[in-house]
């Protein structure tokens, strides 16, 4: 016990007497601040400290640190842009190219079209349709169609031609002598009522055409009866081939006038249209 208090005695003056030193020493190495410092800041400080008047050192400011200043470097980046010019094999097809040239085909191809269309339908047909020769087939044929086992008739129409096939009547009017309305004993009449353009269609009951649009009618042969046509349904030039088939002129069209002694007796039953004069 008594041994562990001296010892612990000891420790306390040795700590006490290093503080003790530890203080007089930092006191005495603040006695000349000018050692600290290092040999070339001595150096630069000699002139100035030689041209000022003697001074207490110890009431001379302590001078200001120095501090190492990094001199900044501006470093400019400059980007350069070359072009080099290349052949269109090499680019290929740019995308605003292959636009341009897709519409440019677009617009070719519709130009095209519209031209193609204008010239078909300024061209004169030459062969078959409307406007040429239409062959109807062999004219018995067509006479076997048109009139019934009763006596009564049955057009024929021919939808290229545009033309009701009738039988012609066993007097026909004067007014068709010399214009080849007929061929073989048949008529082809214009489907289109001469009033205003309209179709007319044909009537069984009557035995007549008898349009619907104004109430225009016509007996069997295509003559005027009643309405506000002003003639007899226009009719086409006819002819037979050597083989006896009924060719249709739809080129060549012919006007009359009204009849004035009716070919056929219309109406020979009701009208599909209303009353008859």
């Amino acid at each position: 016990m008594t041994t562990a208090v001296l010892i612990g005695v000891v420790v306390v003056a040795l700590a006490a007497a290093a503080a003790a030193f530890a203080v007089g020493w930092r006191r005495s190495a603040r006695s000349d601040w000018r050692l600290n410092l290092d040999a070339e800041t001595r150096a630069a400080d000699t002139p100035v400290r030689a041209s000022l008047p003697d001074a207490d050192p110890e009431l001379e400011p302590e001078p200001a640190p120095i501090v190492e200043q990094a001199a900044s470097v501006a470093v400019e980046v400059v980007t350069v842009q070359s072009t080099v010019e290349v052949s269109r094999e090499e680019a290929g097809i740019t995308r605003r190219r292959f636009f341009n040239r897709a519409m440019g085909a677009t617009f070719g191809v519709f130009l095209a079209g519209l031209g193609l269309d204008m010239l078909a339908f300024a061209w004169p047909r030459v062969s078959g349709g409307f406007g040429s020769d239409v062959n109807a087939g062999s004219v018995q044929d067509l006479l076997a169609q048109a009139i019934n086992a009763d006596g009564s008739v049955t057009p024929v129409f021919i939808p290229s031609a545009r033309a009701y096939l009738v039988p012609r009547p066993a007097v026909l009017s004067v007014q068709f002598e010399g214009k080849n309305v007929d061929a073989g004993g048949v008529m082809a009449l214009y489907q289109r009522c001469v009033h205003l353009g309209c179709r007319v269609p044909w009537c069984q009951p009557s035995q007549g055409f008898e349009c619907p649009c104004h109430g225009s009618k016509y007996n069997g042969a295509g003559e005027y009866f009643a309405g506000p046509a002003p003639r007899n349904l226009d009719r086409f030039v006819v002819k037979l081939t050597a083989n006896d088939e009924l060719v249709i002129s739809t080129g060549s069209i012919i006007q009359t006038p009204r009849a004035l002694q009716p070919s056929v007796k219309y109406p020979q039953g009701p009208s599909c249209i209303g009353g008859s004069r």
